[in-house]
């Protein structure tokens, strides 16, 4: 897999642009940002990385997570995600034109994954931002007889999930409180790095399970090859979307702070090597002269096995867990 099989350069570039013409709109008052400790551990000590378009970033002197902060409350977070011309864009011009082969690449083989990991097969299932429903239609295929349920705030997404014939509730994470606790397996795919408090949603996905049951998240890890190559450079670093960049051992220990027992931590990315060679060749980015040569002289079996011994030994910046409820 490529980065441009699952995102087109062009609407990538339109959409980083329309987010920081947006940051001029949504998030220049002081008091709509806050200071907060690490996300993961709650470490006081922090150590200034950079600032990327007004958004100073920090990593955690206990645990490496890297972070923004200050950040936007989650209010003034969820205004920006429900209300921007940028969020608005996401939907029409940079994820629907991609939408089947993301349902390839990335969702049909998470459904995969899921089916043949855990035993769960019928029950009630929740996709925490579920986005356009891509996921639980994938996963229905294996599991018809489960009940699927798309969590996901914004309407019109919410509305592409109906469509579908999934249920729908039309809520973002600091509104699951009024949910029961009834779920045998969540879900919440590239969700952790854009909260203003990720423990709160670790903690909400603890309660809302029966015992036994299963939670799956991925996210962004700060040990990931590609950002620590690129680090301000790497659009994956991209304020106010992506706050939080845990490691897999502080992600590990804020699931079981929150009570569950992992039972998997691991970095099945595919795409490190291709994001860093990119921006070497297209974009102009700086980097050791190692990785610009392997960039323009480099064959493709060398780059590959590059990539697979990245996401073998945790060092991927795609990250996946998954834990369980005792």
């Amino acid at each position: 897999m490529k980065e441009k099989d699952i995102r087109d350069p062009a609407a990538l570039a339109r959409y980083l642009e329309l987010v920081r013409q947006d940051i001029a709109v949504y998030f220049t008052d002081p008091d709509g940002f806050a200071s907060v400790s690490c996300p993961a551990c709650g470490g006081g000590r922090h150590a200034q990385e950079f600032v990327k378009d007004g958004f100073r970033y920090v990593s955690c002197a206990a645990c490496s997570t890297l972070f923004a902060n200050p950040r936007p409350t989650a209010d003034r977070l969820k205004r920006f995600y429900l209300d921007a011309p940028s969020s608005r864009y996401w939907i029409d011009g940079f994820f629907r034109p991609v939408a089947e082969n993301r349902r390839a690449l990335i969702f049909r083989p998470r459904a995969d994954y899921v089916a043949g990991r855990l035993g769960v097969s019928r029950g009630c299932i929740g996709d925490i931002g579920a986005g356009f429903g891509l996921f639980l239609e994938e996963l229905r295929k294996h599991w018809p007889d489960a009940e699927l349920m798309a969590i996901e705030p914004s309407a019109e997404m919410a509305a592409i999930c109906r469509s579908r014939g999934i249920g729908v509730v039309q809520a973002a994470v600091e509104d699951l409180a009024g949910l029961p606790a009834r779920f045998d397996l969540l879900t919440a795919f590239e969700l952790i790095e854009h909260l203003h408090e990720p423990r709160r949603l670790i903690e909400e996905a603890f309660r809302l399970l029966r015992p036994g049951g299963w939670f799956l998240a991925t996210t962004l890890s700060a040990r990931g090859f590609d950002i620590q190559i690129l680090w301000e450079g790497s659009n994956s670093v991209s304020p106010p979307h992506h706050l939080n960049f845990l490691t897999p051992e502080a992600l590990a220990g804020l699931c079981v702070a929150a009570g569950f027992t992992v039972e998997e931590v691991s970095t099945p990315g595919e795409l490190d090597w291709d994001l860093v060679e990119r921006a070497i060749l297209k974009d102009g980015a700086q980097t050791d002269r190692f990785w610009r040569w392997l960039a323009q002289h480099g064959d493709a079996a060398a780059k590959r096995d590059l990539q697979q011994w990245v996401a073998r030994h945790g060092l991927s910046s795609h990250m996946r867990i998954l834990t369980r409820k005792p």
